[in-house]
């Protein structure tokens, strides 16, 4: 299976609505409104065009990963991570790779423009195979109620994570 990623452009923003809804529609332990969360994040400063990415396979977009800036607040320190959420596959082309792709090509970018790390909250059987690991074991926290085993993070460089504890502020678009 030929999968292209690229960067997310403005005509995708309705297939990728579309997409979402999709991907999501059937799945109990989503509020199905995971499609308003990538418009609300795409109009916020925590958006980060870069890191707004769609697979592509036989020229139609089949899945979506989007990143968006977070701070980790200690006190008076603040320390620049980034929030994955949501992954979002078509039905259809699920559990064929893709959403993983889409995640370790979302990882790379964002090396690439010098973020450290990544937090989300999501199903703990799941992303500890890319590298995550309970953000609780950083010293780090969320905002919100959430089980502790979902709530994780992963250092894209070596100690990404060294020296940095608190509490993970993600934009407000997510609490909409």
């Amino acid at each position: 299976m030929n999968i292209n990623i690229r960067q997310e452009t403005i005509s995708d923003f309705k297939q990728v609505f579309d997409l979402t809804e999709r991907a999501f529609e059937k799945l109990e332990i989503s509020d199905h409104n995971e499609q308003f969360l990538v418009e609300r994040l795409r109009n916020s400063s925590a958006f980060v065009p870069e890191l707004s990415l769609v697979a592509e396979y036989e020229n139609k977009i089949v899945g979506h990963i989007l990143l968006t800036k977070l701070k980790i607040i200690n006190g008076k320190e603040e320390f620049q991570s980034l929030a994955l959420a949501p992954v979002s596959v078509l039905p259809e082309y699920q559990n064929m790779g893709i959403g993983s792709k889409l995640i370790e090509a979302a990882h790379l970018k964002a090396r690439e423009a010098g973020y450290k790390s990544v937090m989300l909250v999501g199903h703990p059987n799941y992303y500890p195979r890319f590298g995550y690991k309970k953000s609780s074991d950083f010293g780090i926290r969320q905002s919100f109620e959430a089980p502790d085993e979902c709530c994780l993070a992963i250092e894209l460089v070596e100690n990404g994570l060294k020296g940095v504890s608190g509490t993970a502020e993600y934009p407000k678009e997510f609490f909409e």
